[in-house]
């Protein structure tokens, strides 16, 4: 049995040995392809963190039924047991071989001369590849086609749109079932689904990427605002409204117009360049250089609600967590070196406050060194990491260091929530800014009279609010935290004699601040419950006779739990301590 066998695996090489596996299985999918459709041209088919995909130029889209057959001949490669094997080939070789193949030539050009150009090949299929992979087909144990997507090649919109293969493969099929769980989990969870059916948000393609937050949407995306509206009186931030366009001047003095200038919207206007916010840091800028500062100041902490513009293709937009329009808790702190550690620490205890008040758990943090393309010297660098990763460290957190991952002009610590289904989402972010406060020349007196260079910490803790609601909106499958809820309680009377009482108890919980609809429609009891629990509302207060003579509802949840019949007023004190506790 080889060493690397399923059996043999040591936990902490599971990833690479998956990695190796799903590059294997992307192979034989395509050999698979190539014997099914020969006309097909073949581009890349890498693994991925939870599969693989390859991409296919062919003379129609793949259908269900495709899938079927491909996956059926896979597995009849598999049975055999077929070994892969490495070659090394000279370009020449090279281009020979894949003559017909005009996407393999592509890459082959674009291999370095100094660098050996590889095939693997198991049977008769071979394939322009680095590697590496597992021994042999008869090491696939488990594996999945899951979809077909579009995708043009090289993400160029210019370029052929190819047909996009996806699937998935573990070592042992219990792994398997366990992630196709998952996915059918996650698929529950959609906050694209999840948000027509609440009623929350939709799209158009009028405004592509751009989400129209309907009433219950709209309110959910205002509590969060003034949740953390109220963090910033406690922390001491003071909120500021900025221009959403400005002259490319601006752009080009911050670094964004070298740096940035392909995520950005461009705007031509009366012989000037102008260029719509895609952040807030060199608006706070500005007005931190409209007036001069002392130490005694510092520090000055600006936050900013305002609209922010961002050009992502179309092929990476994806519902709320991706959009070209949305506004961040942004923040940007004005600061001496040594206010840095108590400012970060600030700033992770108002993200650990936030993740709780939302229903997620702890966070991960991880430290993102300098990437290739950065403003600043070396030694600005140096001093900003070195602040962060001691920052971390007084504040007694575990943290990764990630090489490359940091933004163009400084380090940044990341935050990453958990959901209910084990995914991972960056959310929060602090950056640790040298370049800005030069390149703006910014300036405060120090104690000694003399002009001393501030540095900035930009910051946002939910990061962008459309991104966590849609995190929110998954995690909590649309049954979001009382305190978050569109409508917190309906009043349901059993017949039309009851709507009276109903009323009562209505007005009475919106007297106390709860958010209550009554839903006096001639459905059937038990239909007005379920359409409350398909709407995700919280509680569903239950009038008939009884109630009515006695001052009294009788309560269900919306997770099934029927705590039964209560006087009115215990009834009230339960759901509003639900929503002061933030529970």
């Amino acid at each position: 049995m080889p060493a690397d066998s399923p059996s043999h695996i040591n936990p902490s090489d599971l990833a690479a040995y998956r990695h190796r596996l799903r590059h294997s299985v992307s192979h034989v999918m395509a050999s698979a392809v190539v014997e099914l459709f020969p006309e097909a041209k073949l581009a890349i088919g890498p693994p991925t963190e939870d599969g693989f995909y390859y991409d296919f130029l062919v003379s129609r889209p793949f259908s269900p039924e495709d899938l079927q057959a491909i996956e059926e001949r896979m597995r009849r490669d598999i049975a055999v047991s077929i070994p892969f094997q490495r070659k090394e080939l000279s370009r020449v070789e090279a281009e020979g071989q894949f003559a017909a193949q005009p996407f393999k030539l592509e890459l082959i050009a674009g291999i370095p001369a100094d660098e050996p150009i590889s095939t693997y090949r198991h049977g008769i299929f071979e394939d322009l590849c680095e590697g590496p992979h597992v021994e042999s087909t008869a090491d696939i144990k488990a594996f999945k086609l899951l979809s077909v997507a579009g995708a043009y090649w090289r993400g160029d919109e210019k370029r052929p749109m190819l047909q996009r293969i996806y699937g998935t493969a573990f070592e042992s099929q219990d792994a398997l079932d366990e992630h196709l769980h998952r996915l059918e989990e996650a698929q529950r969870r959609d906050h694209r689904v999840l948000g027509r059916e609440l009623g929350l948000f939709f799209f158009d393609p009028l405004a592509p990427a751009s989400p129209f937050f309907m009433p219950k949407g709209a309110l959910v995306y205002n509590l969060l605002v003034e949740y953390m509206r109220s963090l910033y009186k406690r922390y001491g931030y003071q909120e500021v409204i900025t221009p959403q366009i400005f002259g490319t001047d601006l752009w080009k003095r911050s670094g964004h117009y070298d740096n940035y200038i392909d995520n950005m919207y461009l705007i031509n206007a009366e012989e000037r360049e102008y260029g719509v916010k895609p952040m807030n840091c060199p608006a706070h800028c500005l007005m931190y250089m409209n007036q001069r500062h002392s130490y005694r100041e510092l520090p000055i902490r600006y936050a900013d609600f305002g609209r922010l513009h961002r050009f992502e293709r179309s092929g990476v937009t994806h519902g709320l967590t991706r959009v070209r329009s949305f506004s961040q808790d942004d923040a940007h702190i004005f600061c001496r070196m040594e206010q840095v550690n108590q400012e970060i620490a600030d700033v992770l205890a108002m993200t650990r406050e936030s993740f709780s008040a939302c229903g997620l758990g702890e966070p991960r943090f991880t430290l993102s060194m300098r990437p290739e393309k950065r403003l600043g010297t070396d030694e600005m660098w140096d001093r900003a990491e070195a602040a962060l990763r001691d920052a971390l460290l007084a504040s007694g957190y575990s943290f990764t260091e990630v090489p490359g991952e940091g933004a163009f002009y400084g380090p940044k610590i990341d935050m990453f929530a958990k959901d209910a289904i084990g995914r991972e989402w960056q959310l929060s972010t602090i950056q640790l800014d040298i370049n800005l406060p030069e390149r703006f020349d910014l300036e405060y007196v120090a104690e000694d009279g003399s002009f001393q260079r501030p540095v900035i910490v930009h910051r946002a803790v939910l990061g962008s609010i459309e991104r966590f609601l849609g995190v929110l909106i998954e995690h909590h499958a649309g049954a979001f935290p009382v305190w978050l809820a569109p409508v917190q309680a309906v009043v349901i009377p059993i017949a039309d004699r009851h709507i009276e009482y109903a009323s009562q108890v209505a007005a009475r919980l919106e007297s106390e601040g709860v958010r209550v609809s009554m839903d006096a429609t001639n459905e059937r009891m038990n239909a007005k419950v379920r359409n409350a629990q398909l709407q995700k509302i919280p509680y569903m207060l239950i009038v008939g006779d009884r109630e009515a003579a006695n001052s009294s509802v009788s309560v269900r949840l919306r997770s099934g739990e029927n705590p039964g019949s209560m006087p009115l007023d215990k009834a009230v004190a339960r759901i509003k301590e639900a929503i002061a506790s933030r529970s």
